[in-house]
């Protein structure tokens, strides 16, 4: 019984932490598709990710990380929860 008791705390655990060990990487918005920006970026779903990518294909690169929120739907809380995986960089 103690043996399927720690296997199930190690799975609930695993399942607890499984997103923080799954981390994004940072994504370039001014190069990156929006499945890409999608997946990587906490609560940005395609829908946003798709606005992301138009506003960038109408209004040109993004210059700066704070511009994210000229794009409908991207508000601070989630340009703040995203803020270290965002790059606007050229690579």
């Amino acid at each position: 019984m103690l043996k399927k008791l720690i296997s199930a705390a190690v799975l609930a655990g695993a399942c607890l932490f499984a997103p923080l060990s799954l981390a994004a990487e940072p994504v370039n918005i001014n190069q990156a598709s929006a499945q890409q920006i999608a997946t990587a970026l906490n609560g940005v779903g395609p829908a946003k990710a798709a606005a992301i990518v138009q506003y960038r294909e109408t209004n040109g690169p993004f210059v700066s990380v704070e511009q994210l929120t000229d794009v409908k739907g991207i508000g601070p809380a989630t340009l703040g929860k995203n803020r270290e995986l965002i790059q606007i960089d050229a690579e």
